[in-house]
């Protein structure tokens, strides 16, 4: 059996603001974008990557959660807290250097890491925390 990663979701409370960080910084192309408003579900992805999205959805909005669970996802996420992902570059001093110029919150400068890994670190509009890897 072989399974692949397909797509992954990361919440987005200002479809907006997150589809300009992530198309117009990141340079990920849009692959759907459905819904409208705050309602949202925005699906996005590496040009290099075609098989693999991630979908940028509202947060909180699953029926199933109490009004404390959706309370503590907002609270989380306003910590940057709540989601992550790691993204990978052959180019981490100009990624960084575009992240940079474009605003973004940076949480970390490019590293050597004592594991082996150079990375640099930053927030999306929705508070996700981005860690980026140099190939």
């Amino acid at each position: 059996m072989t399974l692949f990663v397909h797509s992954t979701f990361l919440p987005a409370d200002d479809p907006d603001a997150s589809l300009a960080f992530y198309r117009d910084v990141l340079g990920f192309e849009v692959r759907n974008d459905v819904g409208q408003g705050s309602m949202r579900w925005i699906t996005i992805g590496s040009p290099e990557q075609p098989d693999v999205s991630i979908v940028l959805h509202p947060p909180a909005v699953d029926p199933g959660l109490t009004d404390d669970e959706r309370r503590t996802i907002v609270e989380l996420m306003a910590k940057g807290s709540y989601a992550s992902l790691i993204l990978a570059t052959r180019d981490l001093a100009a990624t960084f250097e575009k992240l940079s110029a474009a605003g973004a919150e940076i949480t970390q400068e490019p590293t050597d890491q004592p594991w082996g890994l150079r990375d640099a670190a930053v927030r999306d509009p929705a508070g996700n925390h981005l860690r980026i890897n140099q190939l």
